[in-house]
């Protein structure tokens, strides 16, 4: 038989893990995208595409503001389908309810939470989210048009979900229809999600150049997070970024409605010159911008990217009496060396190099990846032997 006295003891063998543990270490961390402001703008990561148990979402709506702040974005949109709700028996049917739960905890986390919906009809013209609404249930009319005309008389900012979802094209091709059309002579269609999930589509990145459509990138998350993306890993939802004078929601809107977005899915981005000029140049600095070649010897320019997008450069054509490497990837959030070697021994003098490259993961147009220049200081010198 166990003694009084020794029971404490065992006791604090038994529960001083588990005490210390809840002491200890914090889980609750965030990690912030390393994508530079530009323009005078901030960039804000965004996603104006998920569900919660409201509609056919597996979370409760407040564990959307949670992952949303981990993952280091600055605003969501909560867009439970209005039409569908497969749970109606165990919640309320209020289209609000799912924002009001949401929006507190965001709130706390400084993570702007919008109210929205996804107008969830056949083809065409499709599923379409309605953002910054005032009342949700207000949309839910019996024709999508009345439900579109609803959202846009709130002065909700409207959008073209997953133009090539199979569930509403079989053969996953993208096609535009008179309605969309209609919708966008009547001012009531803004933008398209060139990217939804682990989808691009080259269609819609070309209509909203076309259009003058905003381009969008976003999750239509329906399950936990880490049950899709594997955050750990490096992995990570697609998102819009948004170039905002801040990051309210008023701010957010204005730079939707002005096409002021680019798309970020895996390491891609997508987006008008403009926007990826700037970031890639941010991101960018020659951490040697003065090097000397001897003869036919080589140096090491080094180049360093303060992003979390690695790019994936190639060499368009050469340079007089030196030899580039065809590719080459500047790390994120690492220095890279280009090696660089002369191809003459008599030469004597110094150029300022501007070497053309394409990057790859930079797309401006779907067909085309953006042209960027690497500029650095080249002293060639005769080898002395």
């Amino acid at each position: 038989m166990m003694s009084k006295r020794l029971v404490p003891a065992a006791l604090c063998v038994v529960f001083l893990p588990f005490v210390m543990g809840l002491l200890g270490a914090q889980t609750r961390y965030r990690k912030e995208v390393k994508i530079p402001d530009i323009l005078g703008y901030k960039t804000l990561k965004c996603d104006f595409h998920t569900h919660t148990v409201f509609s056919d979402g597996a979370v409760w709506p407040h564990i959307r503001s949670e992952e949303a702040w981990r993952e280091g974005l600055d605003a969501i949109a909560i867009t439970d389908h209005v039409e569908y709700q497969p749970h109606k028996e165990d919640l309320t049917t209020n289209h609000d309810r799912s924002f009001e739960i949401a929006k507190p905890h965001g709130d706390q986390l400084h993570i702007a939470v919008i109210r929205g919906s996804e107008l969830t009809r056949d083809m065409p013209p499709g599923h379409l989210n309605a953002i910054f609404l005032e009342n949700v249930a207000a949309v839910d009319k019996e024709t999508w048009r009345e439900a579109v005309q609803a959202a846009s008389s709130q002065g909700a900012f409207i959008f073209w979900n997953h133009p090539a979802w199979e569930g509403h094209q079989p053969d996953r091709v993208a096609r535009w229809y008179p309605e969309h059309t209609e919708l966008v002579e009547t001012g009531m269609l803004h933008g398209i999600e060139v990217v939804n999930g682990r989808d691009y589509y080259p269609k819609a990145h070309r209509w909203c150049l076309d259009k003058k459509l905003t381009m969008l990138s976003n999750s239509d998350i329906h399950n936990p997070l880490n049950l899709d993306y594997h955050i750990q890993q490096g992995d990570h939802r697609p998102l819009t970024l948004v170039f905002a004078t801040d990051s309210g929601v008023g701010a957010i809107k204005e730079a939707l409605l002005e096409r002021r977005t680019a798309v970020y899915s895996g390491d891609l981005l997508i987006g008008e010159e403009r926007f990826l000029g700037p970031i890639f140049e941010k991101s960018i600095s020659i951490r040697t911008p003065s090097v000397i070649v001897q003869g036919t010897g080589g140096a090491y320019v080094q180049i360093t990217n303060t992003s979390e997008i690695t790019y994936r450069l190639v060499k368009v054509g050469s340079p007089l009496d030196l030899k580039i490497p065809e590719r080459v990837n500047l790390q994120a959030n690492a220095t890279t060396i280009l090696s660089i070697k002369g191809l003459r021994s008599d030469v004597e003098e110094t150029r300022q190099l501007e070497i053309p490259f394409v990057v790859e993961n930079l797309k401006t147009e779907p067909e085309k990846a953006m042209l960027v220049h690497l500029a650095f200081e080249v002293s060639f010198q005769q080898r002395e032997d």
